[in-house]
């Protein structure tokens, strides 16, 4: 007997054997069980993730011959001829190569024909989105209202290029990728069902290599069963995929925390003596980098089943947060430079020498200097004259005291009004954004941008009313006129003024001798928006 691929092997038979996707099967078991049968289901996913597999089984639970269930018997004629791929009333359809709308035509036409064998004829159309306008249009009509003993089925990788006409006659189930460890898991039962000896790390990288796909995963194990002679360890699984051992990644880290030139240089040649990529490795290295991060926060998020975890905790505990965000950077950087390099042994030595250049103590040096010039500006505010070391820097975060502003008597008498009126909401915004015209004995003339118009919904006025009534301890009432402010409003005011201390921030900042020299020496640069001027 030839042998038959794993992929086909093991492709599930029944919903409780499928991976990964529980919330197709539970929304399709409840429907199964409860009969409210759809007449058009459509599944969308990347491939190998089990939109085909899952259409089998449907069409099983449809025409099973103990009845429609969600949980077929898998021994009926009907069952074991739809496993077999010869069952007469399931039409499975590649739309890549049926594309024209006669082929469609031709398909449908049968579709008033009663089922030959089953209980329903079941169309299932792979690639739908590969079907022309002509043809989609052509499907409308009978997927909208097909005979009853008719149900389709549609799988795409790209629904985006369904005519929103066909999306919304179907009942579409978006099936994820898989998750690496789920992978890992199912790859591990199978060869123990098979009796083939496995390493766990050699399935962890399978499943990685996968991106998310089960049947490139079962792809991929064929082959390490292959190139292992019988057996799936992780040295060969490396050497087959050109993996970068764990063992490499490490011992850049470590040499890193040593501040070890000569380490980094060697891991750099011995990966060029093993021909490995140093994409890969700088890839890699990214995720060795998350992981760490994760191990930083959250350290019980690493799985105890782990066998770095070790290595992952003491290095987590010998780097800081912000130089793994650093070297984050770095190595992201340094892979998408590799083209532009001189070749990728060079590009791959300097994006090391890179993490040694900013490593963990000049990391470190740098917060230090500006935490500490940020404590002395602060501690020295309340000071007529700051004592710090960098005088621009203090002037940042001082104030500008709008006292030494002078604002016409009027102006400066509304404004301290405002200032003293317990208001809220729109009441407060409706008195910031007023101009004081006239205030008598029993009257209060306020002026209003007509822009600022709305601020007269109720209850703002009543409440301004009242609140300077309990002011000036005497009944007061407010009328308003809309016209162009003569002078500044009290929001107009304390905008200017933050706009004054920002500008002022910011111009302080740039012109600071430490912040001028990080720029020249990092490459750095100043993002604005985070300067932020203190009271």
């Amino acid at each position: 007997m030839s042998y038959q691929v794993l992929a086909r092997k093991w492709r599930p038979r029944n919903f409780s054997t499928l991976v990964g996707q529980e919330h197709v099967v539970r929304a399709l078991t409840h429907a199964l069980s409860e009969r409210r049968l759809h007449h058009a289901y459509l599944f969308t996913g990347t491939r190998g993730v089990g939109k085909t597999t899952i259409a089998r089984i449907l069409a099983k639970s449809l025409n099973c011959e103990t009845g429609i269930t969600a949980t077929p018997c898998g021994t009926c004629s009907a069952c074991q001829e739809i496993d077999a791929g010869r069952f007469v009333d399931l039409l499975e359809v590649d739309a890549a190569t049926n594309t024209r709308v006669d082929e469609m035509r031709q398909l449908l036409e049968n579709a008033v024909y009663a089922p030959t064998r089953g209980r329903f004829k079941v169309y299932v159309i792979d690639e739908v989105h590969m079907l022309s306008n002509s043809a989609f249009n052509a499907m409308l009509k009978t997927l909208e209202e097909p005979p009853e003993h008719v149900k389709f089925i549609l799988a795409t990788t790209d629904p985006q290029k369904i005519p929103v006409t066909v999306l919304s006659r179907c009942l579409q189930f978006n099936l994820k990728q898989m998750p690496a460890s789920a992978i890992t898991k199912h790859l591990g039962q199978i060869l123990q069902a098979e009796g083939v000896p496995f390493e766990a790390p050699a399935l962890t990288l399978v499943a990685r290599s996968a991106s998310g796909s089960m049947r490139d995963a079962l792809s991929l194990l064929d082959q390490a069963i292959a190139h292992g002679a019988g057996r799936v360890e992780e040295t060969q699984v490396r050497s087959m995929l050109g993996s970068v051992d764990q063992d490499y990644l490490f011992g850049i880290l470590e040499a890193l925390q040593a501040g070890d030139v000569s380490a980094l240089l060697q891991v750099a040649n011995d990966l060029s003596v093993r021909s490995l990529s140093f994409g890969s490795a700088l890839q890699e290295l990214g995720g060795l980098l998350t992981r760490l991060q994760v191990a930083q926060f959250v350290p019980a998020a690493i799985d105890e089943d782990d066998p770095d975890k070790g290595r992952l905790l003491s290095l987590a505990t010998a780097f800081s947060s912000e130089f793994i965000q650093l070297a984050y950077q770095i190595v992201n950087l340094g892979r998408n430079e590799l083209a532009n390099a001189p070749d990728e042994h060079a590009g791959f030595v300097m994006t090391l020498l890179r993490l040694h250049a900013f490593r963990p103590s000049s990391v470190a040096d740098v917060l230090v200097a500006v935490g500490s010039k940020v404590r002395q500006v602060v501690n020295a505010r309340p000071l007529p004259v700051v004592a710090s070391s960098s005088p621009a820097l203090a002037e940042a975060v001082l104030p500008v005291r709008s006292a030494t502003r002078h604002l016409p008597s009027g102006e400066q008498d509304w404004h301290q009004i405002v200032a003293s009126l317990s208001l809220s909401g729109l009441a407060r915004e409706l008195a910031q954004n007023c101009e004081l015209r006239q205030l008598g004995e029993a009257e209060c003339l306020l002026r209003l941008s007509p822009s600022q118009a709305h601020l007269q919904m109720k209850p703002g006025p009543d409440k301004l009313q009242q609140a300077l009534s309990e002011y000036f301890g005497r009944a007061l009432k407010v009328r308003f006129e809309l016209a162009q402010n003569e002078l500044d409003t009290p929001a107009e005011t304390v905008g200017r003024q933050r706009q004054e201390r920002q500008d002022h921030a910011v111009a302080s900042i740039t012109r600071d001798t430490f912040i001028r020299d990080a720029i020249e020496s990092l490459d750095a640069s100043v993002v604005e928006s985070s300067i932020k001027p203190i009271a």
